[in-house]
């Protein structure tokens, strides 16, 4: 989307008043960098020399990555969360935001579903990261049994992450990333999915299009939990540590 269609900043707006945008490849390598940074495993044991971080399962990445550039989506995991007393009632107003504020709306980047649900292939944008020695993707198992890909976050990538983090017009990704770790917890790759499949867009999204919005519903439960919700006060924090991912 170029500048000059983008809503100002402070108009009213919600997701589905944007059209969809193509995300490109560099788009795509600075997610998957920001997610390995804050929602990544420690590394340890056999893993590389050089590495800071780990995500284990490609499942649970592109799970993460669907809430990372589906903000509605992940405006519904936080009202579930407040209403289940996960998180406090100062989440209503970070979930609003995520469906009205500009900024969201501009990273708003739909998914395809196929057999396991949202996938985008990830080798080319993290072969990105691979060429500038930022990540690294590394096989494990054994044969007969399916191998499955390790993302590794290098030392040199945390540092680049963490000054992208602290650079003005890049640090939305890692804050929003903060959400996502926030509701994902320490879910393995197949609980993300399951979480997922309880919306009926997602579900019912036919293989190979993309999986549509739920910003109308959210809205709506927003409006009712408002309503109940107890009195809130700041705007809570979006930063948190770094969860241990249980592995598939």
């Amino acid at each position: 989307m170029s500048d000059a269609t983008r809503p100002r900043k402070g108009s009213a707006l919600t997701v589905g008043d944007v059209p969809p945008n193509a995300a490109t490849r560099t788009q795509h390598a600075i997610r998957l960098l920001v997610l390995l940074r804050v929602c990544g495993d420690p590394v340890g044991g056999s893993d590389p020399a050089g590495m800071a971080q780990v995500i284990r399962s490609e499942r649970r990445l592109q799970a993460l990555d669907f809430w990372l550039r589906n903000p509605d989506y992940l405006a519904d995991e936080l009202v579930t969360a407040v209403e289940a007393g996960a998180l406090d009632a100062g989440y209503l107003a970070v979930a609003e935001g995520l469906l009205t504020d500009p900024e969201p709306a501009w990273h708003h980047y739909p998914m395809p579903k196929w057999f396991y649900g949202a996938y985008e292939e990830v080798d080319d944008a993290f072969a990105i990261l691979q060429a500038y020695g930022l990540g690294l993707v590394r096989r494990r198992g054994v044969p007969p049994k399916p191998l499955r890909n390790q993302f590794f976050l290098t030392e040199f990538g945390a540092e680049k992450a963490d000054e992208l983090a602290a650079t003005d017009v890049l640090s939305w990704y890692s804050q929003q990333a903060q959400l996502v770790h926030k509701v994902a917890g320490t879910d393995s790759g197949t609980k993300l999915k399951e979480r997922q499949y309880l919306q009926d867009e997602y579900a019912d999204a036919v293989w190979g299009t993309t999986i549509g919005s739920i910003g109308e519903q959210v809205t709506q439960r927003l409006a009712l939990l408002s309503q109940t919700a107890p009195a809130a006060g700041a705007t809570p924090e979006t930063t948190g540590g770094i969860a241990d991912e249980t592995l598939e």
